[in-house]
């Protein structure tokens, strides 16, 4: 007599190699008996000696596949370049390093689910932060017949709880927590500590991945091509490579470090060490070419979709088709952003010092702010803002009074 054994169900785990994924990858094929494909998407800050480590671990912990996906490029391509575009900073503050890698790795793992045919989903989210969202929606949008398994907020497990149970299964990993959390992309570091976790506190220095090791000043020159980096000090690259070798030039001067104080998706307030020289010198320098180069209302309408397209992609709403229609318009505005941006790299800092563009709307042959003009007579003048007086004039004697 014969039995039909039950086939294994293929799942595809969000793995990282901490302790959260590396709890999952054990306990989801040890004690509920799934067949587990572990995958990492590399957004950034990842060396070959890492991933290896990471594969090693994975398959050590019972997985029965490891891949690693390379996602820098499409990181740029999906997101990051609209972040530039739209001189997105949340809160004025943060570049969205973390949040905008978050969802090119969601995408990335549901769309390596639904190509190897597994029939669940999981990652290591507790239930008390925005990944948990961000991963969840675009798991449910792309693939919405995968089961979405999620241990961790589930069984609202403690550090503690998940360390015993790894030394009960035999693995022996040190899982000493670091004084201080360090996620690393192509778009900036995160830096999480016990001074993050109070309103008043600083991260010392020493937190921070990068530490001072130039002193004097240099000059470096930013081409832009239409919105995009497009070449360093005249040398020219493909947008990844230059933000990766910017971010290695500043990084010796120690720019770009700073606390975000945020809300998160799930209504709590929260703060964040991050440090991103590349992409604050790029955001700024990018900004300041478009002042130059496209008119007031353009920036205007461009101040508000950016900031409402960096609080989607933060909340996760990153597959909503509005993305796609304000992504057009960003890349509409980019038309005439082309140039050369001076900047100076100081210890702790950077300073704009200014632009050449063959597109520069501040035009010393029309007219030059403060000074004797070329277009237009004085009477013109005097008669445009008579003109420009009169709803001013009109409100004040119908209502007689203006305050």
């Amino acid at each position: 007599m014969t039995t039909d054994k039950k086939p294994t169900k293929k799942l595809v785990l969000a793995y990282s190699g901490g302790l959260d994924t590396s709890y999952c990858a054990k306990y989801l094929s040890k004690e509920k008996g799934f067949e587990v494909h572990a995958v990492s998407v590399n957004t950034g800050g990842f060396s070959t000696e890492e991933i290896h480590n990471i594969k090693e671990k994975a398959l050590q912990l019972g997985a029965h596949s490891y891949t690693s996906i390379d996602a820098v490029k499409s990181f740029y391509d999906k997101v990051v370049k609209y972040l530039i575009f739209g001189n997105v900073l949340r809160n004025n503050t943060y570049p969205l390093s973390v949040s905008a890698e978050r969802i090119v790795q969601a995408l990335e793992i549901a769309l390596y689910a639904k190509k190897i045919g597994a029939q669940a989903i999981a990652h290591g989210s507790t239930g008390a932060g925005n990944d948990q969202v961000r991963f969840d929606m675009i798991f449910q949008i792309i693939a919405p017949e995968i089961e979405i398994i999620t241990p961790i907020r589930d069984k609202q497990l403690s550090r503690e709880t998940e360390i015993s149970y790894l030394k009960e299964n035999g693995v022996a990993y040190s899982w000493e927590k670091a004084k201080y959390s360090i996620n690393k992309g192509l778009w900036g570091t995160s830096v999480g500590g016990a001074e993050t976790l109070t309103s008043e506190k600083a991260l010392p220095s020493s937190a921070y991945p990068s530490q001072l090791t130039e002193k004097d000043p240099i000059e470096v020159i930013l081409s832009f091509t239409k919105g995009e980096l497009t070449a360093i000090n005249g040398q020219k690259n493909k947008p990844v490579n230059n933000i990766e070798k910017l971010q290695e030039m500043a990084s010796g001067y120690a720019i770009g470090r700073d606390i975000h104080v945020g809300d998160t998706i799930i209504g709590i307030k929260g703060r964040v060490g991050f440090e991103a020289a590349a992409p604050l010198i790029i955001i700024k320098a990018h900004h300041l070419l478009e002042k130059h180069t496209l008119t007031k209302w353009q920036q205007y309408q461009k101040e508000q979709l950016g900031n409402f397209y960096g609080m989607l992609l933060h909340e996760g709403n990153y597959l909503d088709e509005v993305m796609r229609n304000i992504e057009t318009f960003l890349t509409s505005t980019q038309k005439n952003v082309s140039g050369e941006v001076f900047v100076t790299l100081h210890p702790f800092r950077f300073e704009l010092n200014g632009i050449d563009s063959k597109h520069d709307l501040m035009s010393a042959s029309f007219g030059s702010y403060g000074e004797m003009n070329k277009g237009w007579t004085a009477a013109d003048a005097k008669g445009f803002i008579k003109i420009l007086s009169n709803t001013g004039k009109i409100a004040t004697h119908i209502n007689k009074h203006h305050d």
